[in-house]
This record gives C-alpha cells, structure tokens and sequence, in this order.
C-alpha cells in the first residue's frame, strides 16, 4: 500500500453526535498511526461545519494520552522522535499556511515519561486543499478541517486528491450515499462507517497513490494474484 488521506464528508442531515464519536476514534486513534485513520473531516455548509467544531473542540480536549496499560488512555506514542519531530513540524507549517490551530497538542508532556514520544491531540479549521498539510500524509493525532459549501465540493475534494486508500459520508439521506459512493473516486467507501475496512471475504485496497500495482489484497483480487488463467478450447 502506499500512502492515505481519507476523508469523512459531513452532511447536513448526519447525526452529529455520531460523526463525534466516529472521529474521536477514527482520527485520534492509535494516535493516528494508521493507513485508515480518518484525519480529514468535510462538513457541508456553514451551519454544518460550526456546529462540528463547537463538538468537537470539548471532545479533542478531553482525549487521555498514556502508556499502552494505562485503560484510560485514548492513545499513546508515536513511534519515534524522528516522528514526533515530524508532525510537529507540519503542524507549524499548517499554522504558517493560515489554517485555523483550534487544538494545539505539541507541547504535551506526560508525567514520569518525559522523554517519550508522546503527543496531544490537535485539531485544525478553515484548511483548505491547496495546502501541503493538506495534499500530504501527516500520520499523527492530527485533525484537519476542510469546509465545503455544497455536497459537490464535498465530493471532489477526495476524488482529486493525490490519494484514494478510504472514505466516509455520514448522512441519512439514502440517495446522497449512493450518488456519493458511486462518483467517488477512491477504493474504499464507508456509508455511516468512519474506518471503511471491509472483511477479508473482500477486497481491501486503494486508488491511485493509495496502492501499487494493477489488484488490491484479499477477496477476489488476493486469489487473483494467485492465479494463472489457463484458456482451453476443443
């Protein structure tokens, strides 16, 4: 697999206290170390976004960062300081390119480990896709809000994006999600689900810089690969 972006689009419709606890998890998670996190919320229209952000914000905050016994803990490390330099860093740069740091998480310390590689939440508004912080991978507890006006702009922003491993629309309008998954132009879609990994029944993979080669793994595509075709005719 290569890298991923995934975006959770937002409808006006969506239940907004699902879309919270969705992200909390799906964004923060593991840190956000994970080729399905979810790190790019989309909600659609003004009304839709603000109301997103003032959930959000009380939710981010509350998040506990610990070690990997402490059963409190939301998430814990990153993998090294190599890392942790990283994403501090594009959290600076998405600072110095005029995004919104409504969260900062970097100056977290975490008592009696204080040389670990352990980070705050931090959570972004008014991002927008001609940003590097945007266009690339950040892999960390990092996340970043990009307003939409319309469910069409909503739409094109993970359709032309560099990567296309995961996406999620929460809605309750049944049409919205089927126009949604059909047009979409990545290989995972969620409807309502903010992690989109299917069963191993089924394919798991995604489009464009998200994978390398012509098939994905597991379902049809992994005995694929396994597979020569043999043609016989009489």
């Amino acid at each position: 697999m290569g890298g991923a972006k995934n975006h959770g689009i937002i409808m006006p419709d969506a239940d907004m206290d699902q879309v919270v606890n969705d992200f909390m998890g799906s964004a923060y998670g593991s840190a956000g170390e994970r080729c399905m996190a979810l790190p790019v919320a989309v909600p659609v229209g003004k009304k839709t976004a603000d109301s997103l952000i003032e959930r959000l914000i009380p939710r981010v905050e509350s998040l506990k960062v610990g070690i990997s016994t402490d059963p409190d803990a939301h998430y814990g490390p990153l993998v090294t300081a190599a890392h942790h330099k990283k994403v501090s860093d594009y959290i600076a740069q998405g600072v110095a390119e005029g995004a919104d740091l409504v969260v900062d998480g970097r100056d977290f310390t975490l008592q009696g480990y204080e040389n670990g590689f352990f980070m705050g939440p931090s959570l972004f508004d008014n991002v927008t896709r001609h940003m590097v912080t945007y266009k690339e991978e950040i892999f960390g507890p990092v996340l970043q809000i990009v307003r939409a006006n319309d469910f069409d702009e909503a739409l094109s922003l993970p359709s032309q994006h560099q990567y296309g491993n995961g996406v999620a629309i929460f809605t309750r309008d049944g049409d919205a999600a089927r126009e949604f998954a059909s047009r979409v132009q990545v290989g995972m879609v969620g409807v309502n689900v903010p992690i989109p990994v299917p069963i191993a029944y089924y394919t798991f993979g995604g489009w464009k810089r998200s994978a390398f080669g012509d098939i994905n793994q597991h379902g049809p595509e992994g005995v694929r690969f396994y597979t020569k075709v043999k043609t016989i005719t009489s």
